[in-house]
């Protein structure tokens, strides 16, 4: 393998705008009227407040380890170093299949945007999943666009993030408008019931939360990419998660104010709907939200390409994966074979349909949690076993938050069990985490076998030791 490296070329705006675009994506679109007949409007928003605060709490002990460790696949270097080669595999293949996740979800969505844009598209009836029919030309618009995708980002980050930028713009313009629209134009009394449900009804939607949220761990997948100082990295990694939150809420209550639960029953796509109403039932309005949304998928698609690569990337340099998956293009310097292999995983995805939006979001979520938990308890292993380690941004409160963190993490985690009222499915979304579990112990054993565990360890703490500071 050449000692071909990644180059550091993204700004603060390239930084931000590749992680509030990768957790503002279609989501915010298709699924908010879920949000609120599952939980009610306040209960909604409450969920999203206890999904922010677990967000924050662990994006706090990401931003101190991503400062100290700017190292391509972030939770990889941070376990590794807090708790050794397997810990670090469980925890990057756990985040490596959040992400792969939304890939296939945008993959999903874009052809569900087009039955808003062009209706009675959907055409040449295939087969029935799960009581939805698939057409050739529904499927077809999310292979196309997947493929699209996978080629942008196989060209470089440079022209990845110039994307992301323009798109998250217009996700900005199409958000304030119906914000501001729909407060205008709605009332509180519309926003009844307040709560649906009870508490299992806002747990329900808090189990969602992790998959809406991810995207602010992209920028420590991407660190070794980024040119500003060590501790704006941190900086930046907070903010994006904080106008997440805010962006959430806001868009529940926006939409809120003006659909009725019988309306949002009935209605494909809530959060354009809502647009139309706020602006006098103009189509024109629910179209610019629309827009919005594909500027989502396609902001949030690319960012978790981003991400998900330079996680396998990580993985293959170190000997936990086939090292090819890690070798860069020799023009574009992208982690190639980890694009294709992601899109390989992912374009197949429209051909099961709809109801592949919720297995992939729940099957994704517990990805997410389960990473997010390991990163939160290596923090805290790290502040006791390396505590003279360099931490240009610094989290005030010492391991306080880091337990914080592992509590809400866990407790998220505990929610997707059997037993719980809001556990996954069976058999569709454990499928898929039965099958991720047997491809990952396949692949690490196939690995450590071929290049063993010595060469996996030296290329880790050569790596670390590269960028790691003390005082």
């Amino acid at each position: 393998m050449s000692d071909q490296k990644l180059k550091k070329i993204l700004g603060r705006k390239d930084t931000l705008a590749l992680a509030f675009g990768a957790m503002i994506g279609w989501g915010w679109v298709v699924t908010t009227g879920l949000w609120i007949t599952e939980a009610g409007s306040l209960g909604a928003i409450l969920a999203f407040v206890i999904g922010g605060i677990l967000v924050i709490l662990v994006g706090l002990t990401y931003a101190e380890l991503a400062s100290a460790l700017p190292l391509a696949g972030g939770e990889h270097v941070y376990t590794y170093k807090a708790m050794g080669r397997v810990a670090s595999f469980i925890a990057t293949w756990a985040i490596v299949l959040g992400y792969v996740s939304v890939i296939a979800f945008e993959a999903v969505a874009l052809p569900t945007v087009f039955e808003y844009l062009i209706p009675n598209y959907s055409q040449g009836y295939l087969y029935t999943v799960a009581g939805w029919d698939v057409t050739v030309t529904w499927a077809g618009v999310g292979i196309l666009g997947s493929i699209l995708i996978a080629w942008i980002n196989y060209r470089g980050i440079k022209l990845s993030t110039a994307i992301t930028f323009i798109f998250t713009l217009l996700i900005i313009i199409a958000g304030l408008l119906l914000i501001t629209g729909s407060t205008a134009a709605g009332s509180m009394q519309t926003m009844e019931p307040l709560f649906v449900n009870g508490m299992a009804g806002m747990l329900t939607v808090v189990i969602m939360t992790p998959f809406m949220f991810v995207g602010f761990d992209v920028i420590p997948q991407a660190a070794e990419e980024i040119n500003l100082p060590r501790k704006r990295i941190g900086q930046l990694l907070i903010v994006s998660v904080v106008l997440a939150v805010l962006w959430y809420i806001a868009v529940i209550f926006g939409v809120s104010r003006v659909m009725e639960p019988a309306a949002l029953h009935n209605s494909e796509l809530v959060t354009a709907d809502a647009m139309v109403t706020a602006f006098g039932n103009s189509q024109l309005m629910g179209n610019i939200l629309v827009l919005g949304g594909i500027g989502g998928i396609l902001t949030s698609w690319i960012g978790f390409y981003v991400g998900g690569s330079r996680a396998i990337y990580a993985l293959a340099r170190a000997g936990m994966l086939p090292k090819s998956l890690g070798e860069l293009h020799p023009k574009y310097n992208t982690p190639y074979k980890a694009i294709l292999l992601i899109a390989a995983l992912t374009t197949i995805a429209p051909l099961f349909g709809r109801p592949a939006l919720v297995w992939l979001v729940d099957a994704g979520g517990i990805g997410l949690v389960v990473a997010w938990l390991m990163v939160a308890i290596s923090f805290i292993i790290l502040r006791k076993k390396d505590p003279d380690m360099k931490r240009p941004f610094r989290v005030r409160g010492g391991t306080v938050i880091g337990w914080l963190a592992v509590f809400m993490a866990g407790g998220v985690t505990l929610l997707y069990m059997p037993g719980m009222p809001s556990a996954l499915l069976w058999p569709y979304e454990w499928v898929i985490i039965i099958a991720w579990v047997i491809l990952g112990i396949i692949l690490y054993n196939f690995s450590i076998s071929k290049y063993g565990k010595e060469n996996a360890d030296q290329n880790m703490r050569s790596e670390i030791d590269r960028v790691v500071k003390h005082k």
